[in-house]
């Protein structure tokens, strides 16, 4: 596992104090809030302020004062340490799962774990095996994920 992981895209600045917008790769932007320090190009950069603003995050960033050093940063990807992260029980980051075997209720691999879609408020994983399966990530289809082991079991129906 990674130490650091992406969670995010600065993609423009905001207001002429420096701040940044940063579009969050999270299940909501008020995670990426929580967090004092950020990571750019592998360099710590203190977090002075964050707040929601319309789906993304609005990001004052320690030494970054002016709208010309917040220029620079446009288009980087923005990380978290793993171990400044507090999932609640049963979480699990999605870079965690990515290559993962994906294994029937019988126990048959599948395939692996190619990406997860987020088309709508439901994901879908994509699994790569003999065909492309994509399976709707709802209890009724996933049935367990083991990251430990190595495997996501799920349950098809007929048509999968």
């Amino acid at each position: 596992m990674n130490e650091f992981l992406d969670c995010g895209q600065i993609v423009n600045t905001h207001g002429i104090h420096g701040e940044v917008r940063i579009v969050p790769w999270a299940d909501s932007p008020d995670f990426l809030c929580q967090f004092s320090t950020l990571y750019v190009d592998g360099t710590s950069i203190a977090v002075a302020s964050s707040r929601v603003h319309k789906g993304s995050v609005i990001a004052h960033l320690q030494e970054v004062d002016t709208v010309e050093a917040a220029m620079v940063l446009k288009g980087k990807t923005v990380q978290i340490r793993r171990a400044d992260a507090k999932l609640p029980k049963g979480a699990f980051f999605l870079a965690d799962i990515i290559g993962l075997d994906v294994v029937d209720e019988n126990g048959q691999k599948l395939g692996s774990l190619k990406e997860v879609l987020s088309p709508s408020l439901q994901q879908v994983y994509v699994v790569e095996g003999k065909r492309e399966i994509m399976i709707p990530a709802v209890p009724e289809f996933i049935l367990e994920t083991n990251i430990e082991a190595g495997y996501i079991k799920v349950r098809l129906i007929e048509g999968m």
